[in-house]
């Protein structure tokens, strides 16, 4: 391991390690796996990735357990949603087993970057999978490169777990509606680059954007999903704009396993005024809790967190799924995949 690196003062951001994974696919078959020293891709200048979008990504991390073993969380569900993303795309979906085999790798060859237990962070994994066909008009590739790579991150909340405000403004859409939004692609996040950019010069964490076609239901928060808990239910929002969240489909199961009921359902933003928690949810601090949101067209105010802090629902959330993921508590769902 490498003793350099000061785990806890790790920002969400890139830090370089030793090796990357790659596999291209070309004259119809998927190449063998190859592994990279290398922190750049040549590609050729009219590729659909650069020109027309076919650009689509996940993430997932991996841990250091309490036992000492490596757990990679939801490989299989990462590895289904990119192939979505691809067909939705008309890119060619990557194999469910190439994905898996790739991750393993990746994570195998750079153990010495995965951080210890207990210091908070993990082991990051950047699956990406572009278009290399040039094209000047505008058509899908035939060739296509998959790679992973990988850096560490630290812990998410860096003054310790507690909430944040956000915003909601009508005047930006994240996605159209119909559109990319149930896909993880680049372009959907340049979207919301421009109202994140302008939330948080108003001091807010993120934007709760609404549904692009009515702007009457809430939609995803920021790069992430949301959810709610509302007379005692878990409650999140659902449309076809929105990215299926790999974390909100596990703290959907975990709700379920506190005795609560789920709801997937359209959330009018009225409903804002009776929920007693609020959080975004997604991979990098699995749970964000939202002390307050602001509708900056009304004026109106949501006070969800009555005492400033974390609800309890949310907290334990947060610590069962940390428990899985650290091998502090039986993975009885089987979403963690053992390095060896």
């Amino acid at each position: 391991m490498d003793t350099q690196i000061d785990w806890g003062k790790l920002p969400f951001g890139y830090y370089p390690t030793d090796y990357n994974v790659r596999c291209e696919f070309r004259n119809g078959q998927w190449g063998p796996i190859e592994v990279s020293q290398s922190d750049t891709i040549n590609i050729h200048m009219a590729a659909t990735a650069l020109h027309y979008g076919q650009e689509i990504f996940e993430g997932l991390k991996a841990f250091r357990g309490k036992d000492g073993k490596i757990r990679i969380f939801r490989l299989d569900e990462n590895a289904k949603r990119l192939r979505e993303s691809a067909k939705g795309l008309l890119m060619e979906p990557v194999p469910v087993e190439l994905f898996e085999e790739m991750c393993l790798k990746v994570v195998k060859l750079n153990e010495r970057f995965i951080p210890p237990y207990g210091s908070g962070a993990s082991l990051y994994l950047r699956p990406l999978e572009i278009g290399l066909s040039p094209r000047i008009g505008v058509k899908e590739a035939d060739e296509y490169l998959f790679m992973i790579m990988v850096t560490p991150v630290g812990p998410y909340f860096k003054g310790g777990f507690k909430n944040t405000n956000i915003c909601i403004m009508r005047n930006f859409d994240r996605v159209a509606p119909l559109g990319t939004g149930r896909w993880k692609v680049g372009g959907n996040y340049a979207a919301s680059m421009m109202p994140t950019h302008l939330a948080h010069e108003k001091g807010y964490s993120a934007v709760l954007f609404l549904d692009p076609k009515e702007k009457k239901y809430l939609d995803e928060c920021g790069p992430a999903n949301f959810y709610a808990i509302k007379d005692g239910k878990y409650i999140t929002p659902k449309s076809d704009s929105i990215l299926p969240s790999i974390t909100n489909m596990s703290l959907m199961d975990i709700a379920r396993e506190m005795g609560m009921e789920v709801e997937e359902r359209r959330i009018a933003v009225e409903e804002l005024a009776d929920v007693s928690e609020a959080a975004a949810c997604g991979t990098a601090a699995v749970c964000s809790p939202i002390g307050e949101i602001d509708d900056l067209d009304t004026g109106h105010k949501y006070i969800i967190s009555k005492d400033g802090k974390p609800g309890p629902v949310t907290t334990e959330f947060v610590r069962r799924l940390d428990a899985i993921r650290n091998g502090e508590e039986p993975d009885t769902h089987g979403w963690c995949t053992i390095v060896e």
